[in-house]
Parts: structure tokens; sequence; C-alpha cells
């Protein structure tokens, strides 16, 4: 394979390391720093890391789908079923198809690809596509909230779901065209100096720097900047609206949502655009520097890939109606009496008084999400 080719994908969290320029050349006393530690470290953390992740979000994103599917079916008004709903349950969506992709790319680092290369390119492309998807679906969720709280009086359009589908439409047509570049590029390719053979993103540096560029746009700049700015606007307005304990119980969970975001993405943006300039000779390509982007992107990529596991706290079990639903379907699912007596016998016929709304949310729907946080 010529050196000229260089290896990336945006959000390749898998196997997409920086010191790509010397990974796929045939000569291994090529590579200007020594990988055997560096894969022998990927070897150990990376299945560990996706596995533990696929797990947790497995459990949590199912059981929000589940909750979910009751509330629909419980429900025989469309006004019940919020925008924010439907936004969550197309994020839950998109975490679950990004978890399952990644018992594979586990598999890959404990021993080698052996899916094949339609595997590698559809495993590659469901990869991008979800991780796209979910914060792109995060931005929408905080958006909706603005709307329903800062514009509480000029709602009535909001309660159509068709414009809930439209944009989640919108979203998934927009990044499966990202996900094609991995349809496209995507190969089953040897590791130098691993002994492996792993399904990777084979690319020019023109597109590498491209791609990263778009990346860190459309993944993490535009999610972060439209979160920040409904959150702070939420909050302000719920300032003159509640009291002082729900302002405290506002802003905690304010704070956390946009903290959540911002430690799972930003330090692997940040090493990716450190990245970037070392490929544009901006910053000077030494072997101390690749190996700290070898390992730091690693780490990075699985605090990223965290948060399709953390989303269902986040966006689910924080709302009262949420847990509500839940209850009730632990209640059908164990029967009455062991519901009743590992709960208490507070949740008595109270508990079965449903009231509408987003079942993601709170109260009501002009302080829905912020305004009765545990």
């Amino acid at each position: 394979m010529s050196n000229s080719i260089t290896t990336i994908d945006p959000w390749d969290y898998s196997e997409d390391y920086n010191d790509s320029s010397s990974v796929f050349k045939d000569d291994d006393s090529a590579a200007p720093c020594g990988l055997t530690s560096t894969w022998t470290f990927v070897g150990r953390f990376a299945p560990v890391s996706y596995i533990l992740v696929f797990l947790l979000a497995l459990v949590g994103n199912i059981l929000v789908l589940c909750v979910i599917r009751r509330y629909r079916q419980s429900r025989h008004s469309p006004c019940s079923f919020s925008l924010t709903d439907t936004f969550l349950l197309h994020l839950a969506i998109s975490d679950l198809l990004l978890a399952i992709t990644l018992p594979f790319f586990a598999v890959q680092w404990i021993s080698d690809w052996m899916f094949g290369v339609f595997m590698c390119k559809m495993a590659g492309a469901l990869f991008s596509l979800n991780v796209y998807c979910g914060v792109l679906f995060l931005a929408c969720i905080s958006f909706d909230r603005y709307l329903a709280i800062v514009h509480a009086i000029n709602i009535s359009w909001r309660r159509k779901t068709c414009h809930a589908q439209l944009a989640c439409a919108v979203i998934w047509v927009t990044c499966l065209g990202m996900a094609c570049v991995d349809v496209h590029h995507r190969y089953v390719v040897p590791l130098v100096g691993s002994g492996k053979r792993v399904c990777q993103t084979v690319i020019s540096q023109q597109w590498q720097i491209s791609m990263q560029l778009i990346s860190l746009f459309l993944g993490f700049v535009l999610p972060l900047l439209v979160m920040l700015y409904c959150y702070i606007r939420i909050f302000k307005a719920l300032c003159h609206a509640t009291t002082r304990r729900q302002k405290r119980r506002s802003l905690r969970l304010i704070i956390s949502l946009v903290v959540v975001f911002v430690v799972s993405w930003a330090p692997y943006n940040a090493l990716r655009t450190t990245d970037s300039l070392r490929t544009l000779g901006v910053i000077a390509d030494t072997c101390g520097l690749n190996k700290v982007l070898d390992v730091g992107i690693l780490v990075t990529e699985s605090m990223g890939l965290a948060h399709c596991a953390l989303n269902p706290l986040l966006y689910g079990l924080v709302g009262v109606k949420f847990r509500r639903e839940l209850a009730q379907m632990c209640k059908a699912l164990l029967g009455p009496k062991v519901y009743l007596g590992s709960t208490g016998s507070s949740h008595g016929r109270g508990s079965n008084r449903r009231p509408t709304g987003s079942f993601s949310s709170m109260d009501s729907e002009n302080t829905s999400y912020f305004s009765a946080m545990a």
C-alpha cells in the first residue's frame, strides 16, 4: 500500500489512531515510534471499555424503549406524546444501534477482524451514523424544551408530532450521508506492529482534514452551542416562575446535562484537532506527541462512547412521569404484592393516576424537564 495513503474516520472510536502515516506502511521499520506498547495497551483497554459501555447502553436504552412503548399504548390522545418524547425515542434507538457495533470492534482488538469486508463497511457506517445522530438529537431535545418553557404561550404548533418526525428524518438522512464515507472507504487492512487485521477507513490526507473539521462542527460545536443557548434561556425563564428550591434543582440539572456532554466529547475533539494541526505541520510531528495522541484518543473516545450509556439516566429517569411509568411497568411485571413490598405502600391509588404530557418531563408543559429534579 502506498505511503501516501493515510487513515481517518471522524467518529471511528475503535481503531482510528493518530500515527496513521506509519500504521499501514509495508515496512515495519518505517514507523518513527515503537507501536508495540501502544497496540498492547489498546488490546487490553479497548475490549473492556467497549463491552462495558455495550452492556450499560443495551440495558438502559432497551428500558427506555420499553417504557416509551408502554406509554404510547396507554395513551389514546396523540397530543399526550410530546415532541421531547419523540426525540427521546429516536435518541434511544440511535444509542442502541451504536452500542450494537461495539462488540465487533472489541473482538477485533482481542484477536482480529474476522467478519469480512461487508460487515466492516456496515459496522463502520452504523457507528458513524449513530454517533452523529445521537448528539444532534440531544440538541433537538434542548431546543424543544426551550420552546416549551421560554415560549410557552406560543406552543400550539409543537404539539404536532409530525414536526418532530420531520426533524428526526432530516437528521437521519444528513447523518446517513456522512456515514456513506465509511461504506465507500472502509477496508480490512493489516495493522503494522500488532500482527492484526483491522477494519479501518483508508482515505487521503486532504479528505482527512476536511472530515475532521466537519465532524468537529456537526458532532460537537453545533450541538454544544444549541444546548448552551437553550439551557441558559430556560434557567432565566424558570428564575421568574419557580421557588428558590426549584431554581437550585433546575440549575443542577442544566449543569449536569451540559457538563456530561462537554466532559464526554470535548477531550476527544481537542485531541482530534491537535492531530489535524500535526498533520498540517502547524505542530511539530514528534514521537512523544504521537504516543500521547495515540493513547489519548483511545481513552477519550471511550469517554465519548460512555455518553450513550448515560443518556437514559440524564434524559429519561430524571423525569417524574418517566419514573412513574417505569414504576407502573415494574408493577405489571412483578405483580402488585412484590412491587408494594419492595417500594412501600406510598405508591397506592395515587400512582395509578396518569396525567398527560411528556413523560420525559416534569409537572407541567411550561415547566417540564426542570421543575422537579430530585
